[in-house]
């Protein structure tokens, strides 16, 4: 199966994780930002496309993405679907 969306994403995990954002800096950027434990506290992860991850809001099962990097894991800019 082709991925139409592979390359995009590869560009974009490549520009994320070349600089990591302190947790500090993406919240000032981004709004709410949620490291591993607190995404399993508040999502249900559907799947994960790197550099985005499917989710459902556990609150109100409501379907979204979140962008993530890799070290730092965070995870940020909540949308929905």
């Amino acid at each position: 199966m082709s991925d139409s969306t592979e390359n995009i994403r590869k560009q974009m995990a490549a520009e994320i994780n070349a600089e990591p954002d302190s947790r500090e800096a993406l919240e000032q950027e981004q709004g709410q930002v949620w490291d591993s434990q607190e995404l399993q506290r508040d999502f249900h992860v559907l799947g994960f496309l790197s550099p985005l991850v499917v989710v459902q809001r556990k609150s109100d099962g409501v379907k979204g993405s979140l962008y993530f990097q890799h070290a730092p894991r965070l995870y940020y800019g909540f949308e929905e679907d």
